[in-house]
């Protein structure tokens, strides 16, 4: 079952249920895979359609931006604001892979600079390249690359 029937799935159940919070934000994924779909609309890209690996991005970004949320919350003291925030990661973060831990982060890289033979600065596009294609949605690349160019530097 691809990402979006996994979503859709889970809408339903949500609305059977009466969950409001949660269908609240299964509806904020929609809506952003459908943004997707808008987008790739009069491209070369549309005869594919959003792929599972764009809708692991646009769930991962929104994670990204809640947690944003969730600091700036609790630095002005909105905590009510803060938990709901954090709720809406929790049923986003639902559909994500599991995320890496540190030492699994690290051995990734390793084996993508040696499966790409890189050795230096210039090759950090490769290995960001093969890491994308095997851990989209299973590690944060924001942070990811700081690791590489240190490997690599």
């Amino acid at each position: 079952m691809d990402m979006r029937d996994r979503v859709t799935a889970a809408l339903k159940d949500a609305m059977k249920s009466r969950e409001a919070d949660r269908l609240s934000t299964l509806r904020l994924i929609n809506a952003a895979i459908k943004d997707r779909d808008i987008a790739l609309r009069g491209t070369a890209e549309e005869e594919d359609g959003v792929t599972n690996d764009d809708v692991l991005a646009i769930m991962g970004r929104m994670v990204k931006q809640r947690h944003e949320s969730v600091r700036a919350y609790e630095e002005g003291g909105r905590l009510e604001l803060a938990e709901k925030e954090l709720s809406e990661i929790k049923v986003i973060e639902e559909f994500l892979p599991k995320q890496l831990t540190e030492v699994e982060v690290k051995k990734a890289v390793d084996d993508a600079i040696a499966e790409v033979g890189a050795a230096s600065i210039r090759d950090m596009g490769k290995v960001m390249g093969i890491l994308k294609a095997k851990y989209m949605g299973q590690m944060d690349f924001g942070k990811i690359g700081p690791v590489v160019k240190g490997r690599l530097g």
